[in-house]
């Protein structure tokens, strides 16, 4: 049966009665305890406590203190739990807000179910690591160090910077993984070109039958770097075997799947490259310079301008005979010489080689006497570099000293076949800044060289440490078609302490590699172990 509503509240009131006589007799029980405590000498103090009697008095005060402790903790959480309260109704209220934004209402009530939810917070989340990502703008960095380089590919090969001692600069990728997601990277590219979207700039009228569907066969190279909090970049070159048009995709894997940043088509038949090579002296490094300038940039190419700024006049005479006779031979009149009566300064020369060229807009190449380049280089060189928007820093393979490289020859073999990427031939000059592509106005913005460095070294770093301190994206990759040929190298005395290191750090890893310059530091062993060994051979014969 159920009581009656006037039973239970008879029986509550009967509770709190019984409760109220409990509590009142507590206190007659405490107030007589108080009054009837012995009285204590003097000196009498509770264990632990000098000098306090436990008197009335020590008892109040006691009680007291404990009543100001619990109403300060009482106090103290009702203040934590009216903020645990507010956070609790602003994180409900910015929930109910992202609802409301992501799920649309039908008949005012919330449609999309909780799977399509979560699958438009992945993509928010790998869309927001694509804009963290320096893939579609260039971010300030404190120093040259700063850059995380590109690594470059083709379909069968990979050039990379980060060798130790087991890896090489220039190797089939070994390991499966790596080579099923460079695979998968250029079927991704590909299926972007021959499936475009409607914002890749391609017109919707343009069916399957006019347009050129690309294959594996047409990928020329590509590059790619990882940002360890945010995923890896792809930038992806093709090109058909009878056309000029590249065509640029890049992509982009957030830790996930791969996303595609844009796809666009790149023309560069017009791009005219002014080639800027300081110069001093050297006139016979200079005309085998002009000799591979004849059969790229001439032969081949045929979109370049050179620009030469000789420095004094010992051997100018020479280097004017040099250039009229490629252009008597060649018809090729695309040429500009500047001279200079004064001490050699490199960033003074190509400062002077680019302020010297009258025909606005154009894409400089710096260079060195002693670098030799390819056509595939050339348009590299286009296609990374984007006036106001990137700037294009290849890393140059050099290559070692010839007489310690091909010791077990009888004479070095030809440039060309020495144009190898093997660890005993060369290594990644990624310490140097000297060679790159950049526009004249990109160069005329920043400021150009600081010309009050000397000498040799430095002022390449200087620019290169103006582009990444502003908006521009630095594109740092090793490129296979670019060489530094071996010289030998003089370290002035005349140099500051910093570019005097500078100068013998690089002639130290000039001349050899490691293995190599083992076996000179322990020749004198070696030649003992095998005279020690021929004599014991010759021995044991005899005996």
């Amino acid at each position: 049966m159920r009581m009656p509503r006037r039973g239970l509240v008879i029986q509550a009131r009967t509770r709190w009665l019984l409760v109220g006589l409990a509590l009142l007799f507590s206190l007659v029980l405490l107030m007589y305890l108080l009054e009837c405590a012995p009285q204590t000498d003097g000196n009498g103090s509770l264990p632990g406590v000098v000098g306090e009697t436990m008197g009335k008095e020590y008892y109040q005060a006691l009680l007291q203190e404990q009543e100001e402790h619990y109403q300060n903790r009482a106090t103290s959480l009702k203040r934590q739990i009216a903020q645990l309260k507010q956070e609790l109704q602003e994180m409900s209220d910015k929930l109910k807000s992202l609802q409301e934004k992501k799920s649309p209402k039908v008949n005012g009530m919330n449609y999309q179910g909780t799977k399509e939810q979560t699958s438009n917070d992945l993509l928010e989340f790998l869309h927001s690591q694509i804009d963290k990502a320096e893939v579609s703008v260039g971010a300030k960095l404190p120093s040259e160090y700063g850059v995380i380089p590109f690594e470059s590919f083709t379909s069968m090969k990979v050039f990379q910077l980060e060798m130790g001692l087991t890896r090489h600069p220039e190797e089939k990728p070994v390991r499966k993984d790596k080579r099923d997601e460079l695979v998968e990277v250029i079927e991704a590219g590909l299926e972007v070109i021959n499936n475009p979207d409607e914002e890749d700039g391609q017109d919707e009228d343009d069916g399957v039958g006019d347009r050129q569907l690309y294959s594996a066969n047409d990928f020329i190279e590509g590059y790619y770097r990882t940002e360890r909090d945010k995923g890896t970049q792809y930038e992806l070159f093709y090109k058909k075997m009878d056309g000029m048009e590249y065509r640029h995709v890049t992509l982009f894997r957030p830790f996930g799947p791969l996303m595609k940043v844009k796809s666009e088509t790149v023309d560069i038949s017009r791009s005219i490259i002014n080639v800027i090579v300081p110069l001093a002296g050297r006139t016979e490094a200079f005309a085998q310079f002009m000799q591979n300038f004849r059969d790229v940039c001439i032969h081949q190419d045929k979109r370049v301008h050179l620009t030469v700024v000789y420095f004094g006049q010992d051997g100018l005479s020479e280097v004017k005979s040099i250039l009229e006779s490629v252009a008597r031979e060649t018809d090729f009149h695309n040429y500009t010489l500047v001279s200079l009566n004064e001490e050699f300064n490199r960033g003074r020369g190509l400062d002077m080689g680019a302020r010297a060229w009258e025909k606005g807009e154009v894409l400089m190449f710096f260079c060195d006497v002693d670098v030799y380049f390819t056509a595939e280089f050339l348009n590299s060189c286009r296609l990374n570099a984007e006036p106001g928007k990137k700037v294009f820093y290849p890393v140059v393979f050099s290559l070692y000293n010839p007489a310690i490289v091909y010791a077990n020859q009888d004479i070095p073999p030809p440039v060309e076949q020495q144009l190898v990427h093997k660890k005993d031939s060369g290594f990644w000059r990624d310490f140097g800044f000297g060679m790159t592509c950049q526009y004249r106005t990109d160069f005329l913005t920043v400021g150009g060289f600081d010309l009050e460095v000397k000498g040799w070294g430095g002022e390449d770093v200087h620019l290169y440490r103006k582009y990444l301190h502003g908006e521009l994206m630095v594109v740092r990759t090793p490129v296979p078609g670019l060489f530094h040929l071996w010289h030998e190298k003089h370290c002035a005395d005349e140099l500051t302490p910093e570019q005097y290191r500078m100068c013998i750090q690089s002639k130290a890893m000039n001349e050899a590699s490691h293995s190599h310059l083992g076996m000179l530091v322990f020749r004198e062993e070696i030649e003992a172990h095998l005279r020690k060994q021929a004599y014991r051979t010759n021995s044991e014969a005899a005996g």
